[in-house]
């Protein structure tokens, strides 16, 4: 399942053991282990509590809207093709993050 690769992912980037973010989330570490091993299939709740307690919110897109919308958030928040500079206007991301 996809979104618990990333999921994963997240968690291992930000060097959270699957015993924080299981206490974090409110489950054991092997309910994390199992979901995180592809050995149970979570229900959306339990997702959904997974990341919360790693700083995210899920947001459901349209299918054909996905890969416009990973691109604007890689880009920081920038159109494609906008150019750098000082007469460019801080991008939505860089404004919620508190960047300059």
């Amino acid at each position: 399942m996809r979104i618990v690769n990333d999921l994963v992912a997240v968690r291992k980037t930000g060097r959270m053991s699957q015993e924080k973010l299981a206490s974090a989330a409110g489950l054991t570490r092997m309910t994390v282990n199992k979901i995180e091993t592809g050995t149970v299939d979570p229900q959306l709740s339990t997702v959904l509590a997974l990341a919360r307690a790693l700083g995210l919110e899920l947001m459901l897109v349209p299918t054909e809207m996905r890969a416009a919308l990973e691109s604007f958030v890689r880009s920081g928040g920038r159109v494609l093709g906008q150019p750098a500079g000082a007469s460019a206007p801080p991008s939505v991301v860089d404004q919620v993050l508190g960047r300059p």
